[in-house]
């Protein structure tokens, strides 16, 4: 081996011991990547590696965490976290919802094709997030469990990726480094049409084919159904102005409160109870309800007053419209001072700051208002409160808190004006007139300072893994590419593929990647193999931008393992699935795309 090929050499080595470790998952990814950086900033100190451009330094290898399409995926992923944040999809969800009660036959297609249209134009991930307790929905609306919907969710959603150039980060990817090594500029649409052909190949056989090969299996929410159905008892204050004023009940119930079970109306001294007759509401009234946590977060978001305490009804309101509330459930402790007393004795509000919204007893359901209600050990108070109000509930020996159960509300206020940055951010990005990452940029800006998100909440949709993955990937490709460890791999696989024609060359390739995307990240994969492509077009005299869609189309096959692509993670466990089950679904898929590929590719860039 000569000395000027050992930087090559401790690269590839790095490179390989990086993809194993990355497919053991033994050690996070983030340390993996990080370590890998070092690594080969450490060979291209001790060694000088010159290239036409002159010597490759730090500077180079730590390009990639600026990277514009780094920032790109990094922006889209704030602005799904907008979509997310606002609810901005409930309405569809629930007409879908109400559709597929009527008519089940029109629930899970048309979702799962709405889900391809949209992962078109947002990260797939975020798509998969909001999609997912939809279609959890539909599925208990069918009566069928929801690991027929979970995995095709984010099948359909990877398929759907493919279609124009932000529909994943791994095209995005893959469109820089190819601009970087090559004179190939990837415009929005430029592998559309062939993505289309692909996704609904795809879309047939997820549609059709993958639900005879899923084991229906008991999921989390059908195990906790009785925890996740849990009713709480609430009451609402009837006032001047109020929307229930004048709602009168029909066959018994109120169709106001459809999502809420009346169990009493206090009106005055004298109860009203079921089945109510004729009965119409009217100022000073308390009505009494049992309903779930998610029907009151959802009256709560829409301001609508629910609170415990009379004295917290305008200050609640208040922190709702502003968007502020976070939900969480507390228990009552044993030997609690809160014990024997009812709310307005407890003077829980003064004392924490958050407002009782609602209160679970295992026991019995107790029918009476809830300031009439003495707390037991072992009853659940769901409270409202700021953040940091919810967080000093932790020293307060009175409750416990349920760290898991806290949540914030959504700004369903927001939601229009969400979906109206999203659409011009699409409409900029496929228009050409501004780069994607420009547009995806100011999308988050636009996000955050018209607050949909606050900049805590956009933070927290950054995923370090990515930023750690996709900074460190972009470091290997560069250091291969100056090491002629690209020039090396490529030369060998158009050795091994000497005389054939170029549909055999495409089908290897992609062949290769694919393999590969099962057991790394598609990112890493995609990023890797970019170079190596744009090398193997030009050895044999073929268009580059043929070898680089395949790298794309291929590194998104991650269907035959769930540390393949992140959605299948994210549906792996709500949907219970075994590892197993996406190796039997996901294979097929991942064939069937390659054949497809391999026939159509030579066809769509005439290449004989």
């Amino acid at each position: 081996m000569d000395y000027a090929d050992l930087p090559m050499v401790l690269t590839m080595i790095v490179i390989s011991a990086t993809i194993v470790l990355y497919a053991f998952e033994r050690v996070a990814i983030e340390l993996i990547a990080l370590g890998s950086v070092v690594a080969l900033i450490a060979i291209f100190a001790l060694f000088q590696v010159e290239t036409p451009s002159g010597p490759v330094g730090v500077d180079s290898l730590l390009a990639g965490f600026s990277n514009p399409a780094l920032l790109t995926v990094i922006a889209l992923l704030v602005v799904g976290q907008g979509l997310f944040q606002t609810d901005a999809l409930e309405k569809p969800a629930q007409f879908i919802v109400r559709v597929s009660r009527r008519k089940p036959w029109l629930a899970g297609g048309p979702i799962l094709l709405a889900v391809a249209v949209i992962s078109a134009f947002l990260n797939n991930t975020p798509v998969v997030v909001m999609f997912l307790p939809i279609l959890s929905a539909v599925a208990v609306a069918q009566g069928t469990s929801s690991s027929r919907y979970l995995m095709p969710l984010s099948f359909i959603a990877i398929l759907g990726g493919m279609m124009t150039l932000i529909g994943s980060s791994t095209n995005l990817l893959v469109a820089n480094v190819a601009r970087q090594t090559s004179d190939v500029h990837l415009t929005f649409f430029s592998f559309t049409p062939l993505g289309m052909l692909l996704a609904g190949v795809g879309a047939v056989y997820v549609l059709l084919v993958m639900p005879f090969l899923l084991r229906p299996r008991k999921t989390m929410a059908d195990e906790l159904a009785g925890a996740s159905g849990k009713q709480f008892i609430a009451q609402i204050n009837i006032t001047h102005g109020h929307p229930l004023v004048g709602a009168t009940a029909v066959s018994g119930l109120f169709p106001e409160l459809k999502d809420m079970t009346v169990r009493l109306v206090q009106r005055g001294e004298r109860p009203i109870l079921p089945p109510f007759e004729n009965v119409t509401l009217s100022p000073g009234d308390t009505v009494i309800v049992a309903a779930t946590r998610t029907a009151l977060t959802q009256a709560l978001s829409r301001r609508n007053p629910l609170m415990a305490t009379e004295s917290s009804d305008q200050e609640a309101s208040s922190q709702a419209s502003a968007g502020s509330l976070t939900l969480a459930e507390v228990v009552v402790a044993p030997a609690s001072r809160l014990i024997s007393r009812t709310l307005a004795q407890t003077g829980f509000h003064t004392m924490t700051g958050c407002v009782v919204m609602g209160i679970q007893r295992r026991s019995r359901m107790p029918r009476m208002a809830m300031n009439d209600i003495r707390l037991e050990a072992g009853d659940v108070l769901l409270v409202a409160g700021t953040r940091d109000e919810i967080k000093r509930l932790r020293g307060n020996r009175d409750v416990l808190l349920l760290d898991w159960s806290a949540t914030e509300l959504p700004k369903r206020r927001h939601a229009p004006t969400a979906l109206a940055i999203f659409i011009v951010m699409v409409a900029m990005a496929a228009s050409g007139f501004v780069p994607i990452v420009s547009a995806a940029l100011a999308g988050t800006f636009a996000m955050i300072v018209t607050g949909c998100l606050n900049v805590r909440q956009a933070l927290r949709a950054i995923d370090s893994r990515i930023f750690m993955l996709i900074g460190a990937s972009i470091a290997a490709a560069t250091a291969l590419e100056a090491t002629q460890g690209a020039a090396f791999i490529a030369n060998g696989l158009v050795a091994l593929m000497e005389g054939q024609p170029p549909a055999v060359y495409l089908s290897g390739l992609f062949m290769l990647v694919m393999l590969l995307t099962n057991v790394l990240s598609n990112n890493a994969a995609a990023v890797l193999f970019t170079p190596i492509a744009v090398r193997m077009a030009n050895q044999i005299g073929m268009p580059p931008e043929a070898f680089v869609v395949c790298v794309i189309f291929a590194a998104n096959c991650s269907f035959a393992t769930p540390i393949g692509y992140q959605t299948n993670l994210i549906v792996m466990g709500p949907g219970h699935y075994r590892f197993s089950d996406f190796i039997v679904a996901g294979i097929p898929l991942a064939l069937l795309l390659w054949m497809t590929f391999t026939l159509s590719a030579p066809m769509y860039y005439g290449l004989s």
